[in-house]
């Protein structure tokens, strides 16, 4: 790798969508806050600590571009026909009884915190810590997000905590069960 910490931010596109499509459900405005995020990364790519987690640092920028859009708007966008929440992706072909469409209708319904909490740790494997770093707040608040979060999943799921969960998508595994995800 290069000296400049530049030639890595491409590296990280990827995963900053996929954060940003889990905080706003929308396509459009997940990219444009992958380009804010990235034009204010490159402008102030001299405050990144080189030897320090540029994900997490990019995964924090983007975090408090997200909540400062937020604050701006003034109020949320409604999406109770989930229109937004069904032109995301392609459902992939799953083997059991838990649909991506389930997941995503369930997934929707926890609070911003546990939905970004269960992105960082679960689909995007950061360790608590970095979690924390990523979100400003204690580990132990970013275990308990996680904790609840999974919680509030089974119950909207209708799982109990004795029953298997047959699926082939390894990231939304790794959300409900807490299992790592496979490296990419």
């Amino acid at each position: 790798m290069s000296g400049d910490p530049r030639d890595e931010l491409v590296d990280h596109l990827p995963a900053l969508r996929a954060f940003a499509l889990s905080l706003t459900r929308n396509g459009a405005v997940a990219d444009d806050m992958v380009q804010d995020t990235l034009v204010k990364a490159w402008s102030k790519i001299s405050t990144f600590e080189a030897g320090t987690n540029m994900r997490a640092w990019l995964f924090t920028i983007l975090r408090n571009t997200y909540y400062s859009n937020r604050r701006k708007a003034g109020r949320e966008v409604s999406d109770s026909e989930g229109i937004f929440t069904e032109s995301l992706s392609e459902k992939p072909a799953h083997d059991g009884r838990l649909q991506l469409a389930d997941f995503r209708r369930a997934f929707v319904k926890l609070t911003d915190e546990q939905r970004e909490a269960l992105i960082l740790v679960g689909a995007q494997g950061f360790s608590y810590e970095d979690a924390a770093e990523t979100c400003g707040v204690a580990v132990g608040t970013i275990k308990s997000r996680v904790n609840r979060a999974r919680a509030r999943l089974t119950e909207l799921l209708n799982l109990d905590e004795h029953e298997g969960l047959e699926m082939t998508d390894q990231a939304t595994m790794a959300v409900v069960t807490g299992a790592r995800p496979a490296a990419r």
